[in-house]
């Protein structure tokens, strides 16, 4: 079942959502391959310190961050990866690694690559590394008010 706080938020937005429970992996990509979905249609959070704040960014599983991209496109002078003793205590019920990708649930600012928008569904992690919650891509921006820019490239 996906954390209560997603579920709840979703429940009361009245969000058509589908809950897809696969075998335990770590990576974006063994989940997309677990769960039989292609990997541009999962998309994977990274938490990122921006300028010393973290944020989130959203990207496809297959895409790697291209941090001069993203530094551009948040007008930052410094973006690096954030370590999970910096962030973990921030969602208390997720695995660490699996966070939704709903920055606003936690006092987060997202940012999600562009390349999301070809698909009409977003996958994603719901808080375990064994579930994800699949719904309407556009749901996604309306809900999380992201912001929207591409900086991922291609593996």
């Amino acid at each position: 079942m996906p954390v209560r706080k997603l579920r709840e938020f979703l429940d009361e937005m009245k969000i058509k959502y589908v809950t897809i429970t696969h075998s335990m992996a770590y990576t974006a990509q063994e989940t997309a391959v677990s769960a039989h979905i292609p990997g541009k249609g999962l998309a994977k959070t990274v938490i990122l310190k921006v300028d010393s704040k973290m944020i989130m960014a959203v990207l496809p599983a297959p895409r790697k961050l291209d941090f001069d991209l993203l530094r551009e496109a948040l007008c930052a002078r410094k973006v690096e990866m954030a370590n999970e003793a910096e962030f973990k205590d921030k969602f208390p019920e997720c695995d660490i690694g699996a966070m939704p990708p709903f920055g606003n649930l936690y006092g987060m600012d997202v940012i999600s690559d562009g390349i999301l928008a070809e698909n009409d569904d977003i996958a994603f992690n719901a808080g375990f590394h064994t579930e994800l919650i699949k719904l309407a891509y556009k749901d996604f921006l309306e809900l999380v008010k992201p912001k929207v820019a591409t900086f991922s490239l291609s593996r």
